[in-house]
């Protein structure tokens, strides 16, 4: 069973840190309880606020948290609900979580800030360099006080190295379901999202960034190359090319790159690659010969398998599956 620390601040919205609460508490036993089934929960469920007292929204709702951050040896999950729209003040009000989140980032949870929790998450220094997002009203407004992280206020939600970020109040649901598939598989996260009526998490959608998985790592070459690569996934990206990106001998830096990043180049690139395709394959009605080139295979036979590879589909049976109906109304399936 996997610890869930959900964390109360004041003056923000409820829901950001409700909704989390609920679909944790609820994975693996809700649905069990409505099939008259034993309840198999995966996760323990806590809510911490900075000093343990009751915190307020701004509408009057008092809540009271089961304990303080200062109780929490150790926690899986964290989740840094929305505070308010006076960053400045709640920056110093709540300085207190930064510390308490770099502890617990070192010890291998993952943070998610919803919305404008973002925002300490950043502060804290965990985002630089990092793919984020958050409300699209402040996020110019967080690029310019933290310019080190990568702000891409067009997503929906992005993950990166264990640290997630949502873009509104209601991505605390998709994150939170998200994270429930992603710990503990798509079944349970399924009977989660039926039990509560919820849609499954819009990790498919074209909103979503969703880097591909590795390690984090401190290995600043690597992370230059990473972020090349991000770019410029499209083009021929011989491996000599990103030794170079790196400052390293070819395989000096094949040996770096794959201990930092758990992954060789190529296959790096490739699934790079495959999520452009589907963010493509779900938000436009391109030909698939279109796509194919698009994320630079010229060869869309070998791209198709490929994509088969990668995600059991192929692209048209993503596209049926995951593509809103404006999309799939112009497309013909075979």
């Amino acid at each position: 069973m996997l610890d869930v620390t959900v964390v109360l601040l004041d003056g923000g919205m409820a829901s950001t840190a409700i909704m989390p609460v609920e679909i944790f508490h609820s994975a693996g036993a809700l649905w069990n309880d409505l099939h008259d089934q034993p309840p198999q929960p995966a996760f323990r469920v806590r809510t911490v606020s900075l000093d343990g007292g009751a915190v307020r929204s701004p509408y009057g709702l008092d809540i009271q948290p089961q304990g303080a951050i200062a109780d929490v040896a150790r926690t899986d999950l964290i989740v840094v609900p929305t505070s308010g729209l006076e960053l400045d003040v709640k920056l110093v009000e709540n300085s207190a979580l930064l510390p308490w989140l770099r502890r617990h980032y070192a010890q291998g949870a993952y943070i998610a800030g919803v919305c404008m929790g973002a925002a300490y998450l950043a502060e804290a220094g965990l985002l630089d360099g990092r793919l984020a997002t958050t409300h699209w009203a402040v996020c110019d407004d967080l690029a310019q006080r933290y310019p080190q992280v990568r702000w891409r206020p067009d997503l929906f939600v992005t993950e990166d190295s264990r640290l997630l970020c949502s873009g509104g109040l209601y991505a605390s649901i998709d994150v939170s379901l998200y994270l429930v598939e992603k710990l503990c598989g798509h079944e349970v996260a399924v009977q989660c999202a039926k039990a509560l009526l919820l849609p499954m998490p819009r990790i498919h959608q074209s909103g979503y960034a969703m880097l591909p998985v590795s390690q984090p790592h401190g290995d600043a070459r690597i992370r230059t190359v990473e972020a090349y690569l991000q770019s410029n996934f499209r083009d021929d990206l011989p491996t000599r090319a990103l030794a170079d990106q790196a400052g390293l001998g070819e395989r000096t830096f094949v040996r770096h790159f794959k201990a930092a990043t758990g992954r060789l180049p190529a296959a790096y690139l490739q699934a790079l690659r495959m999520e452009a395709a589907k963010a493509m394959l779900e938000r436009d009605a391109k030909p698939i010969q279109s796509i194919s080139s698009d994320v630079g295979y010229d060869d869309v036979a070998f791209f198709r398998r490929l994509f088969k590879r990668s995600t059991g589909m192929t692209p048209a049976e993503y596209r049926a599956h995951f593509a809103p109906l404006s999309v799939r109304g112009h497309v013909a399936f075979g």
